[in-house]
């Protein structure tokens, strides 16, 4: 209900818009906010709960797509566009954090693919609702400007998802599929907490390995959406593609799910997973090179319609592009939770992961809105996700391993006043509890 419809969105080019710059600016106000939120995410979660934390995320979408029906009905409203971006920044560093965090927590170290794959497909499902919605609506508009029937629809479905984290069950009575319970979070001071965000990084430094790959995850959207679908095809050409693109992305993550949750071990997975990701980001990409030498900015648009016989392959294309970006976020959430099943230090992670991405979409998105060449934005995504799949190759190689020990859990060996205990102190506890 909420980046599902967001994406959905986003993915039409330019925000369903025919220009595209208030949509690439308020993207780099989201992103930006959205960089600098998302590093304290994890604190504010465990110190205020996940449920809180994910009510205050939802309330941001429903803003944001507001204020795309208000510049449908007042073109001047560009502020409002890039405002309420910079809000939703904040809002969705909020979600992601808290969603992250107990999407890892909650399942078993065998079912860690499994229920990534599951919140993946689900979230997804706003994207494909989202984009069957716009291709109704838009089936016969020839305007090439999303109406407002469909901005309505949109805001009415965010409006409802901000009321579902009400009724989630609290954490701390989840038990998992072997009856063990979730780490819960402790809530120490503010200053614990950011001596948290020290440590992680400070005990666990191979993280940081992960961080280009999280840098260049939100990355590629840019091109896809703007500088290929918004700019290649009709409206119902991109809203059709975007019902496809989201579509795809559920059968990616069940597909890589079953790689990542198989019986081989868990180190032999990582690299499987590794090895898939780069195939399919050389194939794409090597694809995707040879439509993109046909056109610059200065090339009238196509406008590419589903009639028409150059669409058949283009449209694959997007499809491989869905498959890829599933892959790539599911594969970036299991080298998280194979590092660690603790809550708290998850929250963390996914952090750091919400902050880098932020800020490299950050980045692409001004890139986009100051009109640099279609190529040039192509080449740097392709050579992003290259070098974020080689950073990360020795943080697998010798940081994941075929289960976690708790010397590595550094946030659940931390009390509350920030005192980091050992192991042995540790099992004493829970020999005297």
């Amino acid at each position: 209900m909420e980046p599902g419809l967001f994406n959905a969105i986003n993915g039409l080019g330019g925000g369903g818009q025919l220009d595209p710059t208030t949509s690439a600016n308020s993207n780099v106000a989201i992103y930006s906010t959205g960089a600098v939120a998302a590093f304290f995410a994890g604190s504010f979660n465990n110190k205020f709960g996940s449920k809180l934390t994910l009510q205050l995320g939802a309330i941001g979408y429903c803003l944001y797509i507001g204020s795309y029906l208000a510049l449908n009905i007042h073109p001047n409203a560009g502020g409002f566009v890039v405002a309420s971006g910079a809000i939703l920044g904040v809002c969705a560093s909020l979600l992601w954090c808290a969603q992250g965090s107990l999407m890892l927590a909650y399942p078993t170290e065998s079912e860690k693919g499994r229920f990534i794959a599951v919140f993946w497909s689900i979230f997804n499902l706003g994207g494909v609702v989202g984009s069957a919605v716009a291709l109704a609506a838009n089936f016969n508009n020839k305007e090439g400007t999303v109406g407002n029937g469909t901005y309505i629809a949109f805001i009415i479905l965010t409006a409802i998802g901000t009321c579902i984290p009400v009724f989630m069950v609290d954490p701390k009575d989840i038990i998992r599929t072997d009856g063990t319970k979730i780490t819960v979070p402790l809530h120490p001071s503010w200053k614990a907490q950011f001596h948290g965000l020290y440590l992680t990084l400070k005990t666990d430094p191979m993280i940081m390995l992960l961080f280009p790959m999280f840098f260049s995850a939100n990355w590629f959207y840019t091109w896809q959406f703007n500088d290929y679908n918004g700019f290649l095809f009709t409206l119902r050409g991109r809203s059709l593609n975007e019902f496809l693109y989201w579509t795809s992305q559920i059968l990616g993550s069940i597909t890589i799910s079953f790689l990542l949750d198989s019986k081989l071990k868990r180190r032999t997975r990582a690299f499987a997973g590794w090895t898939v990701l780069l195939t399919m980001v050389f194939a794409t990409h090597t694809w995707a090179y040879f439509y993109q030498r046909e056109y610059t900015r200065q090339t009238p648009p196509p406008d590419i319609d589903i009639y028409s016989g150059r669409y058949i392959g283009r449209v694959f294309l997007y499809i491989c592009f869905g498959l890829l970006d599933s892959m790539w976020q599911i594969m970036s959430y299991w080298l998280m939770g194979a590092i660690s099943n603790n809550a708290g230090k998850l929250a963390f992670m996914v952090g750091f992961y919400k902050s880098l991405q932020c800020a490299g979409a950050a980045g692409v998105w001004r890139v986009d809105a100051v009109k640099l060449p279609y190529m040039n934005i192509f080449l740097s995504t392709w050579l992003l996700l290259a070098a974020g799949l080689m950073s990360a190759f020795p943080m697998i190689y010798f940081r994941v391993k075929d289960h976690t020990e708790l010397e590595d859990e550094t946030s659940a060996r931390m009390d509350i006043s920030g005192h980091l205990r050992t192991v042995e102190e540790m099992r004493a506890e829970e020999w005297a509890s």
